[in-house]
């Protein structure tokens, strides 16, 4: 028995590539109501407005010199944003701890709804400790091969 084919849920104008775009487009165009020709085409073919620019400019359309600059503006500060939020979702995952100013990690909160837990101070102190120990167990690297005892 053969195996059935999956629909795509996606709609179809929507994953064309330009080539089928731009065809689709020539028979889109005139059927569309909009005021704004280049967001109605991105959003119809699921494409970015830059690349909507591109692509009615190719079939003959003019756009200002000026949208295109704002068009291309907004794209940097969506990628300025989007390195932004990925940064603090980097910092944030590193320390996904309860913590306030009191307390470095909070472990839980008392029946009355004290915080408990390890303060900045203690934690400041265990870093301290363990580094003066990591310190200690390191073996001096100038010692040459002939020094050590055998």
């Amino acid at each position: 028995m053969k195996k059935k084919k999956r629909k795509a849920n996606t709609p179809k104008h929507k994953r064309l590539k330009r080539n089928g775009r731009l065809q689709a487009a020539v028979h889109w165009i005139p059927k569309y109501e909009g005021k704004n020709l280049v967001k109605g085409y991105s959003k119809h073919f699921g494409v970015n407005k830059l690349c909507a620019v591109k692509e009615l400019e190719m079939l003959g359309y003019s756009i200002k010199e000026s949208y295109k600059k704002e068009l291309r503006d907004a794209e940097q500060q969506k990628q300025i944003q989007a390195e932004k939020r990925k940064k603090s979702k980097q910092q944030n995952t590193e320390w996904d701890l309860d913590s306030d100013e009191t307390f470095a990690f909070i472990a839980g909160y008392t029946s009355g709804g004290a915080p408990y837990g390890i303060t900045w101070e203690e934690l400041e102190k265990d870093l301290n400790r363990e580094s003066n120990t990591k310190d200690k167990d390191k073996v001096p690297s100038d010692i040459e091969h002939e020094d050590l005892p055998s």
